[in-house]
């Protein structure tokens, strides 16, 4: 699938304005073992919530405001680093950071707004139709204890 217009051009701005861009990305879990996953307005598919990291934002500052803006959602743990990858498909300067968070919990239902379509949990082992492909092998190293592929 190619990106869309906007996230082209969200990623010329950053290529622009930082010779390498960071993310992160949350394989959160909530008390039951759920994991949240979220659909944006656009790019296809269900992805774990994360963003950008900004200057003078720490991975971990960026991972919760992502979670609070993504899908009204809050750390009950701490998170622990997961593992980093090279995200060849942005570009060649992209680096997502992912951190397993438990414990994690929606203090309010999240609504449909300019970025987000939808937030919530699913079963591991019911994972929604359309889950992007790297969502799909995060969870399944996480929940396999597979080494992570180092690509996104």
């Amino acid at each position: 699938m190619k990106p869309d217009l906007r996230t082209r051009l969200f990623h010329a701005w950053f290529l622009l304005t930082r010779p390498m861009t960071l993310g992160v990305r949350a394989l959160a879990l909530d008390e039951g073992g759920r994991v949240l996953l979220v659909r944006h307005t656009y790019v296809d598919g269900w992805h774990l919530p994360g963003g950008g990291v900004e200057t003078g934002e720490t991975v971990h500052d960026a991972l919760e405001k992502e979670l609070r803006e993504e899908a009204n959602a809050e750390l009950g743990a701490p998170p622990r680093l997961h593992s980093i990858h090279f995200n060849r498909q942005a570009t060649r300067r992209d680096h997502v950071v992912l951190f397993h968070c438990d414990k994690v919990r929606q203090f309010a239902p999240k609504s449909r707004d300019r970025e987000i379509i939808a937030a919530e949990f699913f079963d591991p082992d019911a994972l929604p139709e359309g889950v992007t492909r790297s969502t799909a092998a995060r969870i399944r190293e996480f929940r396999e204890g597979i080494a992570p592929d180092p690509y996104w």
